[in-house]
């Protein structure tokens, strides 16, 4: 292995890619410096460009394939490599899965100095293709370039672009044509919208001078066949909306909701605008079998709705949480920052009274909604901080806990509410993760008095470094407890 060094940048040759890491990163080793690369997966050899070099490692982007990996994959998508998704479509899922699975392992033992029973294998995810079941897409005047429309002076006079944002830049979007993570018409309605403002002069939003007409594109869609369409303008034109959402319709009129809302602000948030209906209904219906009582469950989706993104998994998922919960029809369930209450109804059939908690008050109306749409009776619903609404008052009203489940944001839980969890002392605590890292945090704490007995890894996002966990503790005896203690 050699370097060269000509003034500025540095280039390194011949590295051997021996791990993947965080944020999917290719991880080499060079004179005693970790490397961490993008463009590479593990059993390749590179040569690359370094962007960034410190006393103990390097970050370097791979500028040649010297000997590729038997494990590289041939990516399905023409955006990938520009595109900031889908990060491992030149992995081999099999592989893809088994990194997957030691993040999860390395992220509890190392960072949570936890002590793991046999990691079940992950579960794989059972389409690797159009799982998701919302996108959202960026109308934007200042389109990204590829390298080789740069290098092939292919950038032409047309610098709109709808899809996705680029890492990093806020102010750039690249202009996607097709895209494997949304089921039809996904594709169908994005290319709909960018060919309607074209023949009509539309403008396309400034993300930097916060101007334009068009500026967000909202899609979501439901396994039972049901499309949401939400168009985001940047001020109000009656005549080219009203234009624009009918041509739609003409277009598909197989769509179950249309919809608009004006977004004067900032920023692209839609949780604080008004939705306003211009065809159909103002939510979906989506269907998860296996409910209570045998039946589905159904959930009423609107567009400000949180809802997990891949329904197949999802319904494995709460399957698998609600089996680890080890219901038995005379528990008392807390299901904390449980949304719009997906999880909550799940377990409502096996348990005696499940009391959901949530900071958003939008989703505890949602979840409200959905318990009285699926005539589940024995729930209930809290809206607030959970460091505050978990106090003596709560607790008298719905019950000491028998069993808690937990499914927090990537930042995990806030170390008060982990706390008041050592307080409660169910005997079971579930916790569905969706960052290993805040997971193995929190663990640590509950440690001294909770033993873990089971983790499964679950794959949610296929060719992305996102890994999703679920881990069950039981109350450790008090002896044992006493005993870590000391």
């Amino acid at each position: 292995m050699r370097w060269t060094k000509t003034r500025e940048p540095l280039y390194w040759e011949n590295l051997e890619i021996i791990s993947a890491g965080a944020q999917g990163k290719a991880i080499a080793k060079h004179d005693g410096m970790v490397v961490f690369i993008t463009g590479a997966v593990p059993g390749d050899v590179v040569d690359v460009r370094v962007t960034k070099r410190k006393s103990n490692y390097a970050e370097a982007i791979t500028t040649r394939i010297v000997s590729p990996s038997a494990d590289r994959a041939q990516p399905f998508c023409r955006h990938f490599g520009t595109c900031g998704g889908c990060k491992w479509q030149d992995l081999s899922y099999p592989k893809q899965l088994e990194y997957k699975q030691q993040q999860v392992i390395d992220n509890l033992e190392r960072l949570g100095g936890l002590t793991l029973p046999a990691v079940t294998p992950i579960m794989p995810s059972a389409g690797l293709t159009q799982y998701r079941n919302k996108l959202e897409f960026t109308f934007c005047n200042s389109r990204w370039f590829t390298k080789e429309e740069v290098d092939n002076d292919q950038r032409g006079e047309d610098r709109n672009a709808l899809g996705f944002h680029i890492p990093m830049r806020f102010d750039r979007v690249l202009d996607i044509t097709e895209c494997h993570l949304q089921p039809v018409p996904s594709d169908a309605i994005r290319n709909f919208f960018r060919e309607h403002a074209r023949v009509h002069g539309l403008t396309f939003y400034d993300q930097r001078e916060h101007v334009g007409f068009l500026r967000t594109l909202l899609i979501r869609t439901t396994t039972t066949g049901e499309t949401m369409v939400l168009l985001a303008v940047g001020h109000e034109d009656v005549v080219a909306r009203e234009r624009a959402l009918a041509a739609l319709l003409v277009a598909f009129p197989q769509l179950t909701s249309v919809l608009w809302t004006v977004n004067t602000k900032k920023n692209d948030t839609i949780y604080d605008l008004d939705i306003h209906v211009f065809h159909g209904r103002d939510h979906l219906v989506e269907e998860l079998p296996d409910g209570p009582r045998g039946r589905p469950l159904k959930f009423r989706i609107g567009p400000k709705t949180f809802f997990q993104t891949n329904p197949q998994q999802t319904i494995a998922m709460y399957k698998l949480t609600r089996d680890l919960a080890g219901l038995t029809g005379a528990e008392n369930v807390y299901d904390l920052y449980c949304g719009a209450g997906s999880i909550t109804l799940y377990l409502a059939g096996a348990a005696r009274h499940v009391a959901g908690v949530e900071l958003v008050p939008e989703s505890v109306a949602d979840a409200r909604v959905n318990a009285a749409f699926n005539d589940i009776t024995n729930v209930s619903f809290t809206a607030g901080d959970m460091k505050k609404v978990l106090d003596p008052a709560f607790v008298a009203q719905n019950g000491k806990p028998d069993v808690v489940v937990t499914d927090p944001p990537r930042a995990g839980m806030d170390e008060p509410v982990v706390r008041h969890l050592l307080e409660l002392a169910p005997t079971r605590i579930v916790y569905v993760s969706c960052n290993p890292a805040t997971q193995a945090r929190d663990l640590a704490i509950l440690n001294d008095r909770y033993a873990i007995d089971f983790v499964q890894p679950v794959d949610m996002f296929p060719h992305t470094y996102h890994v999703e966990n679920v881990v069950r503790l039981q109350q450790r005896d008090r002896s044992d407890a006493w005993s870590r203690s000391e």
